[in-house]
């Protein structure tokens, strides 16, 4: 279970990742690229992720 909940977290984390890269242009070829409010929105989808990670190392099993 443990297992699960950290990958669960790590696609969250790379989503984020991904949502900021395409909305500082680094990304092309989505509606997202070039628009600011996607860093926003994937820069909390990221601590998000890293609070799931946080959270799936010290809960138990």
């Amino acid at each position: 279970m443990r297992l699960l909940k950290h990958l669960l977290a790590l696609i969250v984390l790379a989503i984020g990742a991904l949502w900021s890269l395409q909305g500082i242009g680094v990304v092309g070829g989505s509606f997202m690229t070039g628009q600011s409010q996607w860093l926003y929105i994937g820069i909390v989808t990221m601590l998000v992720g890293f609070a799931g990670l946080v959270w799936a190392s010290r809960s138990p099993g």
